[in-house]
């Protein structure tokens, strides 16, 4: 559901209409090919958001679409959710400023919300600068940890990951990783608590995604110990003032109440970033709606554009 509101939400507030087709609605590969269907929807609509089961069907998709197509997640992948993450720790950059620039980082911050705040359109507002920081990961290597891996890195941050042996990254996944030079960026392990050390910025997601249900109990098992509390990163190292995030939808033996709902945690702004980096993705893949005035009619690119 959160999913299907945000693609909607986020096509209206753009001055389009939104299709949505459930697995009620189509069978993706079952009784048409990925190829067929791309071709089909592509016919019919100016762009398509897939959130798919393997990989393969989104680059399927992609590949026969003639339209453009975003992943909005698949089993390898998930960069919607990474766009969203990083606008919440700009946004949130001031938390993370050296004692020295705190107070410049605040009063950003501040006439950045004053500006939102104003619905002043005449110009597009820079995000705040935010300083290089150590992103601990604990948990599965699925989708979010994927995108965390081949983004962070080129930005500058640090990435620790804790996962137990067998949950290590995919193959296909760490090659992307070496290949765009991220691996040196990156310390991985076994342990949460040495996962942690020296972090500002603590992340889980799911440890059972979608089609992983029959692995449950042995997951819980294997994960014991991976929840993330203010014990085991007091205990691990992490800076005073770190901060949480969790892409949702959360259970409790992933992150504690504690954490969750507390001071520390940026899952909501999170959650609501979404929707804007979302309609960023539209706007530039899909159509080109005015953000200079008070009109919200889109301006769908021409022929030879969407070629291009």
């Amino acid at each position: 559901m959160p999913s299907q509101s945000l693609f909607k939400t986020s096509v209206s507030l753009l001055g389009g209409n939104a299709l949505f087709l459930g697995k009620e609605d189509i069978q993706l590969g079952v009784n048409e090919t990925p190829r067929d269907t791309a071709r089909v929807i592509g016919g019919m609509t100016e762009g398509i958001f897939a959130r798919v089961g393997a990989h393969e069907e989104i680059e399927e998709l992609a590949r026969y679409s003639p339209v453009p197509v975003v992943n909005a997640l698949s089993s390898l992948w998930h960069p919607t959710q990474i766009l969203a993450d990083l606008l919440t720790l700009h946004e949130h950059s001031h938390l993370f400023a050296k004692p020295d620039s705190q107070a410049d980082s605040t009063l950003e911050y501040k006439n950045m919300q004053t500006a939102v705040k104003s619905r002043k359109r005449e110009k597009v507002m820079s995000l705040p600068e935010l300083r290089p920081l150590t992103i601990s990961y604990i948990g599965d290597s699925a989708n979010v940890l994927h995108d965390m891996l081949v983004t962070y890195p080129r930005l500058g941050h640090s990435l620790r990951v804790a996962t137990p042996s067998k949950y290590r990254a995919p193959p296909e996944v760490w090659k992307r990783v070496e290949e765009l030079g991220c691996d040196k960026g990156i310390w991985w392990g076994e342990d949460p608590k040495e996962a942690v050390k020296g972090a500002d910025v603590v992340v889980t997601d799911t440890w059972i995604s979608m089609g992983q249900e029959a692995e449950k109990a042995q997951r819980l098992q294997d994960f014991q110990g991976y929840q993330v509390t203010e014990a085991l990163c007091q205990e691990g190292g992490a800076n005073p003032d770190w901060r949480f995030l969790h892409c949702l939808p959360r259970k409790q033996d992933e992150v504690d109440d504690e954490v969750f709902y507390g001071p520390r945690s940026l899952v909501f702004p999170e959650a609501d970033n979404r929707k804007w980096t979302t309609m960023a993705v539209f706007d530039l893949f899909f159509g080109r709606w005015d953000i200079s005035t008070d009109s919200s009619k889109p301006k769908p690119k021409s022929s030879e554009e969407q070629k291009s």
